[in-house]
C-alpha cells in the first residue's frame, strides 16, 4: 500500500474506524497505534485467527465486505487491496455507507481499470472466455457506484504501479496464488504468453494499476 493512501485518512482525527480485510492484522494495528479505535473485518477465519493472535487488544470480526453491519456508525472506513475481489460493488458500497456516521469518510485503494490487463489477456488466450474473480472499475464507474449508495466522491486517482516479481517461476507462483481458477497444467502456458514482454534478467513485471478513492457520506 502506498503510504499516501493512509495519509488521506490521517489528515483528520478518527475516533471510530472500520476496515475491510485485515490480513495478518499489521495495517489494522498501525491504524490503532495512530490513535484510532479500530474494528477489523475479514472473510477468512484463518487470517482472523492470525490477526487476533498477534493483536489481542484489537477487535476483529468475521464478515463479508458486501454484507456486513456494525452496531454503532464510525467516523471512517478504510480498505486496502480487497475491493477488487468484491464483484458486488453495490453491496459493499451500501454496507460502507450504512457503517459511516453522517460526514464520515471512506478511503480505499484497490485494483482499477486496466490492472494486470496483459495477464487477463493471456488468461483468455489460453483458457478462452473464462470469467475472472476480479473487479477493476474505472474512476467514473466506481464514482457512480458510490453516488448511488449515498457516498460523495471527493478525490480519485488511477495510479500505474509496475510491480516486480523475482525468479524464473515468479509468474507461475503469482498465478497459483491469485488466479486459483487456472488449472495447474495451464499455469506455465499462461506465463509463457507473458515471458517475451514481462520477463527480463530474472524479474517479471506485473502492470498493477491502483484506484485510490476518497469519499464522504453526506452530513445531515
Amino acid at each position: 500500500m502506498d503510504r499516501r493512501c493512509w495519509t488521506c485518512l490521517r489528515r483528520r482525527k478518527v475516533s471510530g474506524f472500520s476496515i475491510s480485510a485485515v490480513g495478518s492484522g499489521q495495517l489494522t494495528a498501525a491504524i490503532a497505534d495512530a490513535g484510532a479505535t479500530v474494528i477489523g473485518l475479514d472473510s477468512s477465519p484463518e487470517m482472523l485467527a492470525e490477526a487476533r493472535a498477534h493483536y489481542p487488544a484489537i477487535e476483529f470480526r468475521l464478515g463479508d465486505a458486501a454484507d456486513f453491519s456494525i452496531d454503532t456508525p464510525v467516523d471512517a472506513v478504510f480498505s486496502n487491496a480487497v475491493l477488487h475481489w468484491v464483484k458486488n460493488a453495490d453491496g459493499a458500497a451500501a454496507c460502507i455507507a450504512r457503517a459511516l456516521k453522517p460526514g464520515g469518510r471512506f478511503v480505499a485503494e484497490f485494483g482499477g481499470h486496466g490492472n494486470i490487463q496483459p495477464v487477463v489477456d493471456a488468461l483468455h488466450a489460453v483458457l478462452g472466455p473464462v470469467e475472472t474473480p476480479w473487479y477493476y472499475p474505472s474512476i467514473g464507474e466506481y464514482a457512480t457506484v458510490l453516488e448511488q449508495n449515498g457516498l460523495e466522491p471527493q478525490q480519485a486517482w488511477l495510479i500505474d504501479r509496475p510491480t516486480p516479481i523475482e525468479g524464473e517461476d515468479g509468474m507461475v507462483d503469482w498465478l497459483a496464488m491469485f488466479a486459483r481458477f487456472v488449472p495447474k497444467d495451464q499455469l506455465h502456458n499462461v506465463a509463457d504468453r507473458l515471458r517475451a514482454t514481462h520477463y527480463k534478467d530474472g524479474i517479471w513485471t506485473l502492470e498493477y494499476r491502483r484506484l485510490r478513492i476518497v469519499a464522504r457520506k453526506a452530513a445531515i
